[in-house]
């Protein structure tokens, strides 16, 4: 069994990042041998960052905090990611990039893709995610879904969120194929190197 984590990359009140997260999770439901969950960061209420050594340093204890405890574990337990995020000020929404900081090792060798919204459907945000990823030793997927404003403002003005998800579902299985192309390959290859 494959295992994908689908994170909620927003926690603000009235956000809509659960409807795209939601969506990603049943399309990926579908598929044969993967075990899709959804990680949401309300969840998850950790703290800001603020240890004395980070998460990269060698023979490091764990940390602590019983949430970021748990966080780790699922992380650790998934194979792949999509990370579902908005854009703001340019960026990912720092509940999602703090989420990110706290882990290390558990990101190693494992695939990420991103689903996405905002200003130009979220993209600059999934730029700064890349490089990010890349420092944590995540391998980002070239596909991407990035929303339409009209869906996002569908969300505000209580139009139908579904019917603009649907009409993203040819680039969604395209990102899925190649999300759990990778996710099997690392896989392969993380299992050999043990």
């Amino acid at each position: 069994m494959t295992f994908i984590s689908v994170i909620v990359g927003s926690t603000r009140e009235g956000r809509f990042s659960e409807k795209p997260a939601q969506w990603i999770l049943q399309q990926l439901k579908k598929r044969e041998g993967i075990d899709a969950r959804l990680l949401d960061l309300r969840d998850f209420p950790m703290p800001f960052f603020d240890q004395p050594a980070p998460p990269a340093t060698p023979g490091r204890p764990p940390y602590k905090n019983e949430i970021v405890q748990r966080w780790t574990a699922a992380i650790a337990q998934a194979d792949g990611f999509v990370f579902v995020t908005p854009e703001y000020n340019y960026g990912p929404a720092a509940v999602l990039k703090n989420a990110i900081d706290w882990v290390y090792p558990e990101w190693h060798r494992k695939a990420a893709c991103f689903v996405s919204y905002g200003g130009v459907g979220g993209a600059r945000s999934v730029q700064q995610l890349r490089e990010t990823a890349i420092e944590l030793q995540l391998a980002p997927i070239r596909s991407s879904v990035h929303i339409p404003v009209s869906t996002l403002m569908a969300h505000f003005q209580g139009g139908d969120v579904n019917a603009g998800l649907a009409e993203l579902e040819q680039p969604a299985k395209a990102m899925i194929d190649d999300l759990l192309w990778w996710t099997a390959a690392l896989k392969t290859a993380r299992a050999s190197a043990s």
